[in-house]
């Protein structure tokens, strides 16, 4: 197993810019430098979710597990785009507080202030990997995410805690045949929330298992 912190996260130095298909060949040359040489499962949270999917479009892949992050992004870029101000200006702290506080879910306060208090987002890192939502228009946003997901031509796991609507299977069915949709909730029908992975981590790791074992 390989684990990444992409550029300008966690220990990683920040970037010379934040192109999402740059990213995702920063993780090849991470998997290079680590003697993989095998198509691997490719696991992503949030915007790794999205990374994977652009991975896929780029190098070899057994399959791929997107977890929380729905590829239909012209469903957020309006919210984004409101914002554009706040997260340009003083305002972006609080804005992504508010944020992660409203995608918590089933989430209880301590484990979620124990999260917040990890999450060091750093501003330039966000408004250029937002970049595309900032400043595309709605239909270069489209064009762009129909262009990710032709990419993907392996088993695609879309996992989510959050619901991301009745309509988003069928939508991304049309684009990625290969796609499955799970959306998780408590034992309570309360959604899990932006972090499926760690609020059940036993259940999500036999899920991966269980979608790796099943890969050519």
């Amino acid at each position: 197993m390989v684990r990444v912190d992409l550029r300008g996260h966690g220990e990683s130095p920040l970037g010379p810019g934040y192109e999402l298909a740059d990213m995702a060949d920063d993780v090849r040359a991470a998997l290079d430098a680590a003697g993989v040489t095998e198509p691997p499962l490719v696991v992503g949270h949030s915007l790794g979710g999205l990374l994977a999917a652009v991975y896929a479009g780029r190098h070899p892949v057994r399959g791929v597990v997107d977890v929380d992050q729905p590829l239909a992004l012209t469903a957020m870029q309006a919210q984004v785009q409101q914002a554009a101000p706040m997260l340009r200006g003083e305002g972006f702290e609080p804005f992504m507080a508010g944020m992660f506080d409203a995608m918590r879910g089933a989430m209880d306060d301590d484990a979620h202030a124990a999260l917040a208090a990890r999450r060091r987002p750093r501003q330039e890192v966000v408004t250029g990997i937002w970049s595309p939502l900032l400043d595309l228009t709605g239909e270069e946003l489209g064009a762009l995410v129909d262009e990710i997901a032709a990419g993907v031509q392996c088993p695609f796991l879309s996992l989510h805690g959050l619901d991301p609507g009745p309509d988003f299977a069928a939508w991304l069915a049309q684009r990625i045949p290969t796609a499955t949709v799970e959306v998780w909730t408590d034992d309570a029908g309360r959604p899990l929330g932006h972090h499926p992975h760690l609020m059940a981590p036993e259940r999500f790791m036999a899920r991966v298992r269980e979608f790796s074992a099943g890969l050519a």
